[in-house]
């Protein structure tokens, strides 16, 4: 590289510098949850298609990085690395505000196509910039406590995603208070194109800030490339796979059948409201009995409908999924042209990202349908914002917790900030919704699964793979406890399940590329590439609330722990084969 920075101190000025961009990431990422829920009512979708922005979003991490491996590889050298760390980011910062202005046009003119572009062009800036910005705090100081500098970095991001989703609430809704989806589909939408012009104008300061900042080392590598065209065709597989799998869930909303259950739901909605929109009470006759025909052929209707989608989206996991396993076996009986996928750990860690965005995007979106139903609230669109910032919160929470080995300070500091920093966190978080006007008494023992996390943390005192292993199974038990409960309980379990993902992602990022050496910069945009799995998993949950109900669809996110859980165990082995000691 042109500058090192590979030394045991560790660079603070770069630190903190860097530290900026994680912020915007959580802000969006976060903002999307509360965008999901809107969107369903202002343009009047199913569960499944309001989560195309997440779709959208995470799809385009995907497709940027896999845009920059296949210009790499026809090049002979890693784009990132040619480019440096810092450009690349700056590159990054531009792209999301061109995307934040085309985010201001799409809203001025109501199109939610257009939204969806808009959140994909940010979401590409951002693939380049998480590409760029991980492995540069790795590089940040010594290479063993590269994953506390992500988790500070994770910590900044999670404040981001505690208050976004409060702040783009408050910017589409007005005001905290109840509103139903006919008034939501009258709102206007001022308030979200100054939003937006807020956050392109920052993007452009930040990649400002970027540009004459000497704190920041190019960290430019134009080392020639070796060719991984295995790994190259495996990817093009699997994107040519997802097209095929995706490609008839897409049409069939422009299906006959389509076209008549938008009629149907017209006609049961003109039986049963007057024209100011009251519901219109049907005691019997010949109103209840047609009431009880187009009901029943609606079901007819949706539920094939329903279930063919569920299948074409389900094998496009599977062709993710099954395309990294098969690259797994075959790159251990022949290294040549798989590049970093030659590693088990890389390519078992790619479905782990893909699990882990895939169950925190999955909650974060779907945790405001859950509070609208009478057992677990029955609150309105507008009023659920502090339930997903809680969600996101609880990452914050723990990412604070994670990021205090990044300082130089004593054991016993270390310990009793352990204790109280999540606590202070948690305490933020209430703050703020508090000040936005939210009601937060609902919260009341949250602290209580604050707890539980503080105990795992000192259990797994920052041992990468126990931390996931431990971590794995707690987000597991939230799960079932959400599943087989109710009401309070099953609130909170759900919401804690973000405490448990808290740290998932640097601990993931620390296994999987270690031992990769050259191969690091491009194992990382790997890594990044599965960041797919907020643009898959969350859609099939949103299928999933549509035929069988939103509490059972969780049982996504079950899976996704238990994989996560497993990947813990078995790669600490494949680390200890290869004579890394991670514990």
């Amino acid at each position: 590289m042109e500058q090192q920075t590979r030394t045991q101190e560790t660079n603070y000025g770069a630190l903190i510098t860097l530290t900026t961009v994680f912020f915007f990431w959580g802000f969006i990422a976060a903002g999307n949850s509360v965008f999901v829920p809107f969107c369903k009512d202002f343009f009047s979708l199913d569960q499944f298609q309001s989560q195309l922005i997440d779709f959208a979003f995470y799809g385009a991490y995907y497709i940027g990085a896999l845009v920059l491996f296949i210009i790499g590889s026809f090049r002979g050298r890693d784009m990132i690395g040619s480019w440096g760390y810092k450009r690349s980011i700056i590159y990054g910062l531009l792209l999301s505000a061109a995307g934040a202005g085309l985010m201001i046009f799409s809203v001025s003119q109501e199109v939610f196509i257009w939204m969806l572009f808009g959140l994909f062009v940010v979401g590409l800036g951002f693939s380049m910039q998480q590409t760029s910005a991980n492995p540069f705090m790795i590089t940040l100081g010594d290479e063993r406590t590269g994953s506390n500098r992500i988790n500070l970095g994770g910590g900044i991001n999670s404040f981001g995603t505690t208050i976004g989703p409060l702040l783009i609430a408050l910017a589409l809704f007005g005001s905290t208070e109840a509103m139903d989806p006919e008034m939501i589909r009258t709102l206007d939408l001022v308030k979200v194109e100054i939003l937006y012009a807020c956050v392109g104008g920052l993007f452009l300061l930040v990649a400002l800030i970027f540009i004459f900042s000497k704190r920041l080392p190019a960290m430019i590598d134009r080392s020639p490339l070796e060719k991984s065209n295995k790994s190259l065709v495996t990817l093009v597989i699997i994107t040519v796979l997802l097209i095929v799998t995706a490609t008839p869930v897409f049409q069939s909303y422009r299906s006959n059948e389509e076209k008549d259950l938008v009629q149907l739901e017209q006609d049961l909605d003109m039986l049963t409201h007057d024209e100011d929109g009251n519901t219109i009470e049907l005691s019997g006759g010949a109103q209840a009995e047609t009431k009880a025909s187009i009901e029943a052929h609606i079901r007819d209707i949706r539920v094939p409908l329903d279930q063919k989608r569920l299948v074409w989206w389900s094998l496009g996991i599977v062709a993710v999924v099954g395309g990294l396993v098969v690259a797994n076996v075959l790159g251990k009986k022949q290294k040549k042209g798989w590049g970093a996928m030659q590693y088990p750990q890389l390519t078992l860690g790619m479905i782990a990202i893909f699990a882990y965005v895939g169950v925190e995007v999955a909650i974060g979106s779907n945790i405001s349908e859950l509070v609208k139903h009478e057992p677990f609230g029955g609150l309105t669109s507008s009023e659920a914002a502090p339930y997903v910032a809680m969600f996101w919160g609880s990452l914050m929470i723990g990412r604070w917790a994670g990021s205090i080995n990044v300082f130089n300070i004593s054991r016993r500091a270390k310990l009793i900030l352990r204790f109280f920093v999540p606590l202070i966190a948690l305490g933020i978080i209430l703050g703020v919704s508090w000040f936005m006007g939210y009601d937060i008494s609902v919260f009341r023992w949250y602290f209580i699964c604050v707890l539980v996390q503080i105990a795992a943390f000192y259990i797994t005192d920052d041992k990468p793979s126990l931390t996931l292993t431990v971590f794995g199974v707690l987000g597991a038990m939230c799960m079932i406890t959400g599943l087989l409960s109710t009401g309070e309980v099953t609130v909170y379990a759900f919401l804690s399940a973000g405490l448990f993902c808290s740290i998932m992602w640097s601990a993931i990022f620390s296994l999987a590329l270690g031992g990769l050496g050259k191969y690091q910069a491009q194992g990382s945009a790997f890594l990044v590439m599965m960041i797919l799995g907020g643009a898959m998993i969350p859609p099939i949950q949103g299928k999933l609330v549509d035929i069988i109900g939103i509490q059972q669809s969780f049982f996504v996110g079950l899976a996704c722990f238990v994989y996560l859980t497993i990947f813990a165990v078995g790669v600490k082995r494949i680390l200890n084969r290869q004579g890394l000691q991670f514990q």
